[in-house]
């Protein structure tokens, strides 16, 4: 018989061999970035399931919470050298509200140095974004491992004003480990974001390489249904290799477009460039939030009463009246205004919140 022809290096075999070597060198990494990431995913479930005493509460019936001022009232006698600076209002009845406190030798650090950076920018010296300052890593209070040791998050029953526990726990400490090993891997300077968002671009060329190999090798075999078959299903009833194969192939496509949208909208939080980029394309400033300079209360001429935590959420209330969570910042000094975000609650909700910025006097 004539010898066949021995076939060359072949363009979808360099795709296979791309698609094997990449996964190999990147595999442990996005193994590490998927797991950690799932296991925060369900970080407010757990923490609320194991420590239900803090974050639970049994309204009595027909009771109706304190007024939000009687509880800021309660901690501040109780906290006299700080203020309390934040309040989350669940939509739950039966969950524990939080109040944020921070101490006031913090609250007049920041009010110099947000006056520093008016008058700098009132003389043409615009300051950095804010975003880039704190953070994880960064120069701010909340540089290092992010935790701002200048304020406390205390979980307060709204029935009787009771403090039920801290948030700052072993557990919330865990996940915020966790979050570093799916952010930076827990290595500081940034060169983590540098190595989880290169696995994650590697992570894009293998389901680009991935999808070409699921389809038939050959353009003129795409239109024969029975060659693509196989990839839209498991045979279990063959040997543990091939099985293993069918999940790798048919769970890689049926999770392709969930799984580009998560790594490109992931990369968002590595490189600098890809979010500049991001933001040129969506025609909006990615985490354009960070570095908005927050809208200031324009103290009137006389004195005046300003408004109540009770008078931010009762405003709230009629501006956006849905159903949802409510986190509210209470003005620190007397030019700051509050902010409020209004999370909706419920399945399938959308995972974004409104905000609101109203003036502290009127």
């Amino acid at each position: 018989p004539m010898p066949t022809e021995k076939q060359g290096y072949t363009f979808r075999k360099l795709l296979g061999d791309l698609h094997l070597w990449l996964g190999v060198g990147a595999g442990l990494v996005l193994f590490v970035v998927c797991l950690s990431g799932t296991l925060y995913t369900f970080r407010t479930e757990v923490v609320e399931a194991v420590e239900a005493d803090a974050y639970r509460v049994a309204p009595p019936a027909g009771s109706q919470p304190l007024p939000a001022s009687a509880l800021v009232a309660s901690l501040a006698r109780a906290h006299p050298e700080s203020q309390v600076t934040a309040l989350m209002v669940p939509q739950a009845p039966d969950r524990a509200w939080t109040l944020t406190l921070t101490t006031r030798a913090a609250i007049r650090r920041q009010l110099a140095e947000e006056a520093k950076e008016r008058a700098a920018a009132a003389r043409g010296e615009g300051p950095g974004p804010k975003g880039e300052r704190g953070g994880r890593g960064g120069k701010g209070k909340r540089g290092g491992h992010g935790r701002n040791h200048d304020s406390q998050t205390l979980l307060v029953n709204p029935y009787t004003g009771a403090v039920q526990g801290n948030v700052d726990t072993a557990l919330s400490k865990f996940f915020f480990g966790v979050m570093g090993l799916h952010r930076w891997l827990l290595i500081e300077g940034g060169v983590g974001q540098v190595i989880t968002g290169i696995s994650t671009l590697i992570f894009l060329v293998l389901e680009l390489t991935g999808l070409v190999l699921w389809a038939p090798a050959k353009l003129r075999q795409w239109r024969n249904w029975k060659l693509w078959k196989p990839g839209f299903k498991v045979k279990w009833d063959a040997n543990w290799k091939r099985v293993n194969h069918d999940l790798h192939n048919t769970l890689g496509f049926y999770s392709f477009a969930l799984l580009t949208v998560m790594a490109l909208t992931g990369l968002c939080w590595s490189f600098a460039w890809y979010r500049d980029g991001a933001s040129a394309l969506l025609g909006a400033k990615v985490f354009g939030f960070r570095g908005e300079q927050p809208l200031l209360s324009a103290p009137p001429a006389a004195p005046a009463a300003t408004l109540s935590a009770d008078d931010f959420l009762a405003l709230t209330a009629r501006q956006l009246p849905q159903p949802g969570t409510v986190y509210l910042t209470l003005p620190k000094g007397p030019a700051d205004a509050a902010t409020v975000y209004k999370t909706p609650t419920g399945f399938f909700t959308l995972a974004a919140a409104d905000r609101l910025t109203l003036d502290q006097y009127s």
